[in-house]
């Protein structure tokens, strides 16, 4: 088995000090920061959100994994810069106003960095405005909005018209979840997409920007 494989397979148990230890000896060997990322760690998250979606990896397992991910991600991130690779897309997600809940967000901004999407997590409890500026410092391809609550779910419209106010709706695509939202919400405010779960996000994002 080669070392990138390795690296996918220490991944998929969550065992982030082999992932490290792998990193760092396919770089010794040779291996480029892109390589180690597209062969290594992408296919490892992958399969993460596969057994995801197939409920045979619950959150635990996921968070577990996403660690394992950052631990390799650490190691070859700064020596991205000099490689010139570019990331998958540019995602700001946050949780909106209103809204205190961030597990679910957090399960998706991870599976989308595990897909070599470049993230600005804005946390939870964001306004129409902190979006909106997100979307001005024009790194962004899409604005992903999480809503846990039926009563913060109107933040997404607040969003999407200040987006339209701002002149920058059509310069970002917009994705929303969250337990209470549907597709059918998602068409009614105009959002460019919708996901039921973390997993999902990642293949709606890569649809929504072609990728």
């Amino acid at each position: 088995m080669s070392v990138l494989n390795e690296i996918s397979e220490a991944l998929l148990v969550g065992n982030a000090a082999k992932v490290k230890e792998l990193v760092e000896k396919a770089l010794s060997e040779g291996s480029s920061p892109r390589d180690i990322i597209q062969q290594g760690l992408i296919p490892g998250m992958n399969v993460v959100g596969a057994k995801f979606k197939n409920n045979e990896y619950y959150v635990p397992e996921v968070l577990i994994a996403a660690r394992a991910m950052h631990a390799g991600l650490d190691i070859v991130k700064p020596l991205l810069a000099d490689s010139g690779m570019e990331p998958t897309g540019r995602v700001a997600i946050g949780t909106v106003k209103g809204d205190l809940h961030d597990i679910g967000k957090n399960l998706v901004a991870m599976m989308l960095e595990g897909a070599g999407f470049e993230i600005n997590d804005l946390g939870i409890d964001v306004t129409a405005d902190k979006f909106v500026e997100a979307a001005k410092d024009g790194n962004v391809d899409v604005i992903a909005m999480s809503a846990l609550l039926t009563t913060t779910m109107p933040s997404m419209v607040d969003t999407i018209k200040a987006l339209e106010a701002a002149g920058l709706r059509d310069k970002v695509k917009v994705m929303i979840g969250g337990a209470p939202v549907t597709q059918n919400y998602a068409d009614e405010i105009g959002a460019d997409g919708y996901s039921p779960d973390a997993a999902s996000a990642v293949d709606k994002a890569k649809e929504l920007l072609g990728v």
